[in-house]
């Protein structure tokens, strides 16, 4: 009996599941699926260009490998690309690649430069009248890869931004477009490839810039009559980072100049960084032809992280200050700022400087007695929606499931401990905690506490599991 190409992919990714850490199996195979087997060639599909490169470069001996074991030494694989997910059919634009063997290799076009930096162009950074030899790349210092967190909220965007650093414009990702809410480190990130670019390529032109900066630079040069100088100032960079550039809507003029700059830019293989709050499809108020450029390259978002990587944040601002703060402190204000990485920050700054002004010691009570203006609803009353979360959370388990039929051990497990703190900790009778998991009735809420109860006094690892659970709800 033939194998399917299901059945092929799922024998190769064993054996790969058993050569590489988990993280990284999780965040490059989970993704891919198999499309078809034609005689001894598998076809693959990875979700965006940027998947195919990653493999191709760092895993491509172990794919030849594991597809040769399967399928013989005639064995070949082929990818299928996932180039525009936005297709109004309801299927995705695709392109098929083969796996070379030899790590992806982007293909650029070269083209001049229509007019030298070193030419007298005038610098909208510098303030008129005065000299400046060299264009200042207006990047924070400290926004550097060393700085920045890596987490599974942000890892996609943080592997691309180190392949666009190690090699600009080189790579298929152009436009690299970093997207996510309000204070999930975007610009942080973005920087930080402008200034890992200039470290190891000094004579590399770079410029970060705001959309809002540029749009004013516009105005001005309109006003001034200097548009040209302003075109060929951006045109000379080989690195241009424009953040938040959804402040482009309804600015149909400045759209448009960026349009060309853009297209100079990507033409002559120099590399572009975008960051946005928005996915290039839900943008609203830009021009089409300037959001399908946009769609060119990666799209990589930033997600809120979760409570380890918050706490690995606040930990790095602490040896970066030279500071030590209890663990409870941590993982106090880790665990009640969950959604912005500027809020968690400026939360424990708050925190320095009310223990230093009042010259006090930096415990828990004094914690939940400075943050209340940071962490909304400090004293709130534990409820068995939130019981339900946090251990579904801790478990890594779907919250629908532990209110279904199902009888899965890991389901089962988060389901009891959570009827288990939901009596412990609310006023709820049996009967209601019952109905709230999925209408069970009060005996087999009885039967769940003193099964959680059993295994507390007999499995040291499930006390563990109960003991951490019931220390983060004291945090709450």
């Amino acid at each position: 009996m033939e194998k399917t190409c299901t059945e092929v992919w799922k024998n190769c990714l064993q054996i790969i599941k058993d050569n590489i850490p988990s993280q990284s199996f999780k965040t490059w195979f989970e993704p891919i699926t198999a499309l078809k087997l034609e005689g001894k060639v598998l076809t693959i599909q990875v979700p965006s260009l940027f998947f195919y490169e990653w493999l191709e470069e760092h895993y491509v001996g172990l794919l030849r490998k594991t597809v040769k074991k399967q399928l013989g030494e005639d064995g070949r694989l082929e990818y299928n690309i996932v180039v525009d997910k936005s297709s109004n059919s309801g299927n995705p634009y695709t392109t098929n690649m083969p796996s070379n063997g030899n790590g992806a290799e982007a293909k650029v076009q070269s083209m001049p430069i229509p007019v030298s930096i070193n030419k007298d162009i005038k610098n909208p950074f510098i303030i008129p009248g005065l000299k400046k030899l060299n264009v200042d790349p207006q990047l924070n210092a400290n926004y550097t890869f060393e700085n920045y967190i890596e987490g599974d909220c942000n890892r996609l965007a943080r592997s691309a931004g180190y392949a666009v650093a190690a090699k600009p414009g080189g790579t298929s990702f152009n436009p690299l477009m970093i997207y996510g809410g309000v204070g999930l480190g975007k610009t942080h990130l973005a920087q930080a490839i402008g200034n890992e670019i200039k470290r190891s390529m000094p004579d590399k032109l770079v410029i970060y810039v705001s959309c809002e900066k540029f749009c004013q630079q516009f105005v001005d040069s309109l006003k001034n009559n200097t548009i040209n100088d302003f075109v060929n100032f951006y045109q000379a960079m080989d690195v241009i980072i424009m953040d938040d550039v959804h402040n482009f809507a309804g600015k149909e003029k400045t759209q448009d100049i960026f349009f060309h700059i853009f297209n100079h830019l990507h033409q002559s293989g120099k590399q572009v960084i975008l960051t946005s709050d928005k996915a290039p499809k839900d943008l609203a108020g830009l021009e089409e032809r300037l959001l399908s450029r946009f769609k060119w390259g990666l799209s990589a978002d930033l997600q809120i992280p979760d409570l380890e990587t918050r706490i690995a944040i606040l930990r790095k601002k602490m040896y970066a200050d030279g500071i030590e703060l209890p663990g409870e402190v941590v993982e106090y204000v880790a665990h009640n700022i969950d959604n912005n990485v500027r809020e968690l920050e400026g939360a424990m700054v708050s925190l320095l400087a009310q223990a230093t002004l009042n010259k006090k010691e930096i415990d828990l009570a004094l914690a939940k007695q400075m943050l209340k203006n940071f962490i909304k609803n400090t004293s709130k009353e534990i409820s068995m929606e939130y019981i339900q979360k946090l251990v579904c959370e801790y478990f890594e388990v779907p919250v629908d499931m532990v209110k279904s039929q199902t009888r899965k051990r890991e389901i089962v497990q988060a389901r009891q401990i959570s009827m288990y703190l939901s009596k412990s900790h609310t006023k709820s009778s049996l009967k209601t905690i019952g109905a709230f998991f999925g209408g069970r009735d009060h005996s087999t809420v009885i039967y769940a506490c003193q099964t959680v109860e059993d295994l507390i006094d007999t499995d040291k690892k499930f006390k563990a599991y109960v003991h951490d659970i019931q220390k983060k709800l004291k945090m709450s």
